[in-house]
C-alpha cells in the first residue's frame, strides 16, 4: 500500500534555527564493532555475531509462566556484536524492507534512532527501504506510511520531538490491534518492524514478536529503549534514550528555581523523579519539619522536589486510585464514581481539595496507569503544608515567618528539548544495532548498548530477548507477563550517595547551576550520576565470564595434571556452593565468603 498523507505535516522539512542547523551537522561516532568498512570501492560490514547463553527470568516461578506465554520467543540467547577477527568482510547484503514506529511519549533523541537505522540499512544495501508509520500505532494499523529518505531525515538529525512521524495512543495489545499490525507487515512485505518506546511499548513488542512467530509471519520485531522516564532499566539496559537530556534540562530549571528562592526567600515546590512509601500525613509533616528547622537558622527559602509518581507511592492514594480505576473499568461515569466508592475511600476522597478530586477521576493512560502528569501533587502538598504551618503558628510551636509556596511543574519542558550529545550518540548507535538484529534474523529482541559511562569507542553493542527480563502477571498492570518497570534501587550506589548527603542537602544551600544544555566544551561529556556511579556492564561481564569458562575448559581436559584437576574441582565446588546460596529466593545479599 502506498504512502497516505495525514492531517498533520509529518516528515515535512523543518524550519531550523541557527543552533538547530549546527546540531544537524553533527555526526555521531560509532563504536569499533559497528564500523562500516570499504573494500574495493564497496561498503561492507565487519560485524561478527556471537551468541551467548539463554536469557531467562531470574525468578523460577516467573520463568515457568513466561515460557508458557511465550513458547516461541522465550529462552533465546543473548547476542554480542563484535568486530570481525578475520579478513572475511561481507560486501553483499540482501535488500530489506523495514518498518519503524514511535510508540510512547516523545523523548529527546528518538529521531536519531531512525537516522541510525536508515544509515545502517543504506550502508549495507542502498536498494533497501525504511518505512515510517505516521501517527504512531494508529498509523501502523491504518498502513499510513512515509518512506524515510536522506531528504526526509535531513532536518530531523539531532533534533527533539517526534514530529517526523508523530505518535498517538501507543498501544498494540488487543487481538484486533495485533491482527491489524500483522496485516500491515504482511501487506508491505516487511522483513522487520522496529518499535521505538518504553516499558509498555516493549511489552507490546514482545507479544507481537510471539504472535508473529506463532502465525509464521516472516516479519521480525525489534524493540529500542527510548523513554524519558528512565524506568526501562535492568541488567541489559543501563539507561534509556532521552534520560540524559531530561536530567540536564531539568537540572538547569531546578537550579534557576534554587537561585530565585535564595534571592527572594521563598519555598518552591517542583517535580522530579524519586520514590516514597510514606503516607500523605507523613510527607506533610516531613516537609513542615524541614521548613521549621531551616527557619530556626533564619533560612526562609528552599526547594522541595516532588516526584511525578509520588501519588502512586502513597499507600492510601494508590488504593484510592485503584478503586477509581476499577469503577472506570465497570463503566461507571465520572460523575457517579464518588458515590460508588467504599466508605474509607469516600472519606479520603472528600478530605482532598476539589481540584485533586477532579484530577484523580481522569481516565487512566493506555497502559492502565494514572495520568500522573495531570495530578497536581505539588499544589496538594503546598496546601497541606501551609495548613500545618499555620496550625503550628497558632499553637506557638513554630515561630518563623508565614509559609508561602510557589508551585512549578516540570513535566513537559524537557520532552521536546534538543537531545544532549550523549543521547544523540546513544540513539544513533541503537539504530545501527537494530539493523544488525534484523540482519541476524532475530525476533523479539531489544537493541542494547552497555559500558555507557565510558567513551563511545568503548561502548559494547548487543541484543537481549525482551522476554528475558519480563515479569509474571502478578507484577504486571495488564494481567499478563510484561517488561518490568524499574523503580529507584534503594540498595544502589546512586541512592546511597543521595542518602549520605541528605542532611547537608536539607540544611545547607548547596546550589549549583550547570547552565544550559552543552553540546561542546565544558559539560558536554557529563553524564547522570546514576549512570556513572553504578557498575552495570552486565552484558560485558557475561561475555567475560564466557571467556573465563572457555579458558577453564581448554586447560582442564583429559591429559591435564592431577594438581590442575584438583584445583579446578575445589574452586568450582566453592563457586557452585556460593552461587546456589545467592540464587535462592531467601538470599538477602549477606552471603559469607
Amino acid at each position: 500500500m502506498g504512502s497516505v498523507a495525514m492531517d498533520s505535516d509529518y516528515g515535512a522539512t523543518r524550519e531550523l534555527s541557527s543552533l538547530q542547523k549546527q546540531r544537524a551537522l553533527y555526526r555521531p561516532a560509532l563504536p569499533p564493532c559497528l564500523q562500516v568498512v570499504f573494500l574495493h570501492c564497496r561498503q561492507g560490514t565487519a560485524v561478527r555475531v556471537e551468541y551467548g547463553g539463554a536469557a531467562i527470568a531470574a525468578d523460577s516461578g516467573d520463568a515457568h509462566v513466561i515460557s508458557h506465554a511465550f513458547p516461541h520467543t522465550y529462552g533465546q540467547p543473548l547476542v554480542h556484536f563484535l568486530p570481525k577477527t578475520d579478513a572475511a568482510i561481507v560486501t553483499e547484503h540482501p535488500v530489506v524492507r523495514v518498518g519503524v514506529v514511535f510508540s510512547g511519549r516523545q523523548s529527546p533523541g528518538g529521531h536519531n534512532v531512525i537516522w541510525g537505522l536508515h544509515d545502517a540499512i543504506n550502508a549495507h544495501n542502498p536498494s533497501s527501504k525504511l518505512i515510517g508509520f505516521l501517527g504512531g500505532t494508529d498509523g501502523l494499523f491504518a498502513q499510513k506510511t512515509l518512506e524515510i529518505t536522506d531528504e526526509v531525515i535531513s532536518s530531523y538529525k539531532n533534533q527533539g520531538g517526534y514530529d517526523m512521524l508523530g505518535r498517538t495512543r501507543d498501544q498494540i495489545r488487543t487481538t484486533e490491534q495485533v491482527k491489524a499490525a500483522m496485516n500491515t507487515c504482511q501487506a508491505l512485505k516487511l522483513d522487520a518492524l522496529v518499535i521505538v518506546g518504553g516499558v509498555t511499548s516493549n511489552t507490546d513488542a514482545a507479544q507481537l514478536a510471539e504472535t508473529f512467530a506463532e502465525s509464521n509471519c516472516s516479519t521480525k520485531v525489534v524493540g529500542v529503549p527510548v523513554t524519558l522516564n528512565g524506568d526501562l532499566k535492568n541488567q541489559f539496559v543501563e539507561t534509556t534514550v532521552g534520560f540524559d537530556t531530561i536530567c540536564k534540562v531539568n537540572s538547569q530549571l531546578i537550579s534557576n528555581v534554587c537561585t530565585d528562592a535564595l534571592s527572594a526567600e521563598k519555598v518552591l515546590l517542583g517535580e522530579e523523579v524519586a520514590a516514597s512509601k510514606l503516607t500523605i500525613s507523613d510527607i506533610t509533616k516531613q516537609i513542615c519539619d524541614a521548613v521549621q528547622a531551616r527557619a530556626e537558622k533564619d533560612k526562609y527559602h528552599g526547594v522541595v522536589l516532588i516526584p511525578e509518581g509520588l501519588v502512586e507511592s502513597i499507600p492510601e492514594l494508590y488504593a484510592l486510585l485503584q478503586e477509581i480505576h476499577g469503577l472506570h473499568d465497570k463503566g461507571v461515569s465520572i460523575e457517579n464514581i464518588s458515590s460508588h466508592l467504599s466508605p474509607w475511600a469516600s472519606a479520603l476522597f472528600d478530605f482532598l481539595p476539589p481540584f485533586i478530586r477532579k484530577q484523580l477521576l481522569l481516565h487512566p493512560e493506555s497502559d492502565d496507569s494514572a495520568q500522573l502528569s495531570q495530578i497536581e501533587t505539588e499544589k496538594l502538598l503546598a496546601q497541606l503544608v501551609e495548613t500545618e504551618i499555620n496550625k503550628r503558628l497558632d499553637e506557638g510551636t513554630y515561630k518563623g515567618k508565614k509559609f508561602n509556596a510557589i508551585c512549578h511543574f516540570f513535566g513537559y519542558q524537557a520532552r521536546g528539548a534538543l537531545p544532549s550529545k550523549f543521547d544523540c550518540d546513544y540513539a544513533y548507535i541503537l539504530g545501527h544495532v537494530s539493523y544488525h538484529i534484523l540482519a541476524a534474523g532475530l525476533n523479539g529482541y531489544m537493541a542494547t548498548v552497555t559500558n555507557l559511562k565510558s567513551h563511545v569507542d568503548k561502548w559494547k553493542c548487543g541484543a537481549a530477548p525482551i522476554t528475558g527480563w519480563s515479569r509474571g502477571p502478578a507484577a504486571s498492570q495488564i494481567g499478563k507477563p510484561a517488561v518490568h518497570m524499574a523503580s529507584v534501587d534503594l540498595k544502589g550506589k546512586a541512592y546511597e550517595l543521595l542518602r549520605q548527603n541528605s542532611s547537608s542537602f536539607l540544611m545547607d544551600d548547596i546550589y549549583k547551576n550547570p547552565g544550559p544544555l552543552q553540546f561542546e566544551g565544558a559539560g558536554a561529556e557529563a553524564k547522570p550520576i546514576s549512570l556513572c556511579v553504578e557498575d552495570r556492564d552486565y552484558m560485558g561481564r557475561i561475555k567475560q565470564l564466557q571467556e573465563y569458562l572457555e579458558k577453564v575448559k581448554s586447560m582442564v581436559k583429559p591429559g591435564c595434571s592431577q594438581d590442575v584437576l584438583k584445583a579446578a574441582l575445589s574452586s568450582m565446588a566453592h563457586v557452585t556452593e556460593l552461587l546456589t546460596i545467592m540464587s535462592s529466593p531467601s538470599y538477602n545479599g549477606q552471603a559469607t565468603i
